[in-house]
């Protein structure tokens, strides 16, 4: 059965919840302002009740999560946003408060930041708080979105760890359980910026049937029916695609040796474009233009108008 529900992956930004460095000023962060022009304000479209929804936002993966929580308030109050809360879930205790298990159950939107995305499945992974989010994304219109780490948790499988310089050396990319909103997938995330692609490189190779999923910074998916993928923000994604891949030495290298790959595929979506897990089709969008003006269209979809031919309007 489908999902009922949507999920957003987004790419993220400077990432403010793990790894800072000192010249960094925390104090200013910057890092969320792209989300209220283009992904954020998607988020609360795609939601039930759109400015009228009830956002918890989940900081868990951040080490900075005070922080974190001030800047998503102010960003969702900047799109008139109200009803938004902060879940300071710090332990697998905090998961079983009922006042917390209260809040999932009524909310419209729930978004992980972004942090270390092994703290969200050592955290959530069995708990009856993560239970609840799956069964409410399986039966009900209902939104979870992640940027970052919140993002690379989302899939039953997750790249945890793994330098970008060693990403084909056998042994140096680490996977584990994600949160399981959706399965066949790989997600990995500041993926143009940081030069992962030979760690998602690595994963497809380990595990040739699972997609890989990389997110630019300011990029985003949303998925809806478990399957379809559409591309958001300005950023781009890249698929690497193992299904047709010919050969490899993974299995037989010594741990800290090089690996080879033959015959990976690789998309490249930009905004609007979608991609269908199912039928492994990437569907690009057309500009058309007519005298009303210009528009988009991405395969049997209706046209999505981008200008008007008016300069009044």
């Amino acid at each position: 059965m489908s999902p009922k529900g949507k999920l957003i992956i987004i790419g993220g930004a400077v990432d403010m919840g793990s790894n800072i460095s000192a010249q960094e000023n925390i104090l200013q962060p910057n890092y969320i302002k792209f989300f209220e022009q283009g992904i954020l304000k998607r988020i609360i479209t795609e939601s039930l009740h759109k400015e009228g929804s009830k956002v918890e936002v989940i900081t868990t993966a951040s080490q900075i999560p005070e922080l974190v929580a001030s800047e998503y308030i102010r960003a969702f109050n900047h799109l008139n946003v109200t009803h938004i809360n902060i879940l300071d879930i710090r332990s697998r205790e905090d998961t079983n408060k009922k006042d917390y298990l209260q809040r999932i159950r009524e909310a419209d939107v729930v978004m992980f930041s972004g942090g270390d995305q092994l703290r969200l499945s050592a955290i959530f992974g069995g708990t009856q708080f993560l239970q609840i989010l799956k069964h409410r994304y399986q039966t009900e219109p209902f939104v979870i979105a992640g940027t970052s780490a919140g993002a690379a948790a989302a899939s039953a499988h997750m790249i945890y760890r793994g330098s970008s310089n060693e990403a084909l050396i056998k042994g140096h990319v680490q996977i584990t359980a994600g949160l399981g909103f959706i399965d066949s997938v790989f997600v990995d995330t500041h993926f143009v910026q940081r030069g992962r692609i030979g760690r998602l490189m690595y994963a497809v190779a380990s595990n040739p049937g699972i997609l890989g999923i990389g997110l630019g910074e300011d990029a985003g998916l949303l998925i809806t029916e478990g399957s379809m993928m559409e591309s958001i923000g300005s950023g781009l994604t890249i698929l690497v695609d193992g299904r047709n891949m010919v050969s490899t030495n993974i299995y037989d290298v010594e741990i800290g040796s090089p690996v080879s790959i033959e015959n990976l595929k690789v998309h490249v979506m930009s905004i609007y474009d979608k991609y269908d897990i199912h039928q492994h089709k990437l569907l690009i969008k057309k500009i058309v233009k007519v005298e009303e003006g210009v528009f988009i269209k991405v395969g049997d979809d209706d046209l999505i108008k981008i200008s008007s031919s008016d300069p009044g309007e």
